[in-house]
């Protein structure tokens, strides 16, 4: 049986820019994730079982030059459910001028309300060209693309948020520097994921340094991101460290319900009893008619497959009806493989703690060169050539 509901002190929430949140919690953007499918079932969720909806919801990443190039893959990714407020939109961008070409887009053609920026992304296809939780490490170049995207959202209201990590290993630690230079640039909050690009998403989250960060960074909020599981976790982080904020990313993979605990648990209310497996079940169904809907029933079948694998993380299940989970390929087929599941099953403790991705640290793939003038700016050949979902 998982932990009983508890009660803890009501904590504001958080302002990012014009944008007050009820909550200070972030919905990570995680490529193949959080499109409209999976944002929406979030908000409903918190709706459900909190009665409200209080964070903030990321759409997952796309880059900046394919957007700018109006790319069809990436202006789907795009997609805001009509009820959305507000909507968020996470960039990749090496580039300055690119930069402010797709800041000045999102702003004149009104496609979302709040900009993040990332600079976190440790897979080595990001960080050989320079990308991702590499480029901070190039000071003037990260002070540029940050004070470009401020300068194609001016006027608009909408705010530019920036997102990165400790650092390249051990030995380049840039955390400090970026929080500062995005401050300095105009950005309305920054985040720390943290862990270094060397770690990538193995180990342990070195809570110490958002504590550092948030002392280092006075002028807008700063949010933590890393081994949040659950509404527990999220208070301690904010109560060990003094950060403005939490950013929810693996935690909350088969758990979408996990905002509603968040609302609950920050608005000083009882966390909502985790569900049952048939209301998991449930959950499922409504993510598959979502993802359905968004993509078109064969690639949504295929797309839920993953998340189900989350889903029933903890839960027993046989092996034939997982590998047919795993397989599935209509809804029809969904909701008959969810019929076969026992609905009084209650949430496990084994269900909780981490899940998605760990791997194993190891060296940062980077440009040749790459460490050897952090004032230089310029920017890598190809490094903005990326797909949107990586």
């Amino acid at each position: 049986m998982s932990r009983p509901p508890s009660r803890c002190a009501p904590t504001p929430g958080v302002r990012i820019g014009p944008i007050a949140l009820r909550s200070p919690v972030v919905l990570a953007p995680m490529a193949g994730v959080t499109n409209v499918a999976f944002r929406t079932l979030c908000r409903e969720l918190e709706l459900e079982r909190a009665g409200t909806v209080s964070g903030l919801y990321v759409c997952e990443m796309v880059t900046a030059r394919a957007l700018v190039e109006r790319h069809p893959v990436t202006m789907h990714m795009t997609t805001f459910a009509p009820e959305e407020s507000p909507r968020s939109l996470q960039l990749y961008t090496v580039d300055p001028d690119t930069t402010f070409a797709a800041a000045k887009m999102i702003a004149d053609e009104g496609m979302a309300d709040h900009i993040d920026m990332n600079f976190g992304c440790p897979v080595p296809k990001v960080t050989r060209r320079g990308g991702g939780a590499a480029l901070p490490f190039k000071r003037r170049l990260f002070g540029q693309i940050v004070a470009a995207a401020v300068r194609g959202t001016a006027n608009s209201g909408i705010p530019v948020t920036v997102k990165f990590r400790i650092g390249i290993d051990d030995a380049h630690h840039t955390h400090l520097d970026a929080g500062r230079i995005a401050a300095e640039e105009g950005a309305a909050a920054v985040a720390l994921h943290a862990r270094t690009a060397a770690q990538r998403y193995s180990g342990t989250a070195d809570w110490d340094q958002i504590a550092a960060l948030k002392q280092h960074v006075t002028s807008v909020p700063v949010l933590g991101n890393g081994d949040i599981f659950d509404a527990d976790d999220a208070l301690e982080m904010m109560a060990s460290t003094g950060c403005d904020g939490v950013v929810i990313g693996r935690g909350c993979l088969g758990r979408p319900w996990m905002f509603a605990e968040l609302s609950a648990a920050f608005s000083g209310r009882d966390i909502p009893t985790p569900p049952t497996l048939g209301e998991v079940a449930a959950i499922i169904r409504r993510h598959g008619e979502l993802l359905a809907e968004h993509f078109g029933e064969d690639k949504g079948m295929r797309d839920i497959r993953k998340h189900v694998a989350w889903y029933m993380h903890g839960f027993p299940a046989g092996a034939d009806l997982r590998r047919a989970l795993a397989l599935v390929k209509t809804l029809t087929e969904l909701d008959d493989l969810l019929s076969r599941l026992d609905p009084d099953v209650p949430f496990p403790r084994a269900a909780e703690g981490p899940r998605g991705r760990q791997g194993s640290p190891g060296s940062v793939s980077l440009p040749e060169g790459w460490l050897n003038d952090p004032e230089d700016c310029t920017v890598p050949e190809g490094a903005d050539v990326m797909n949107s979902g990586g």
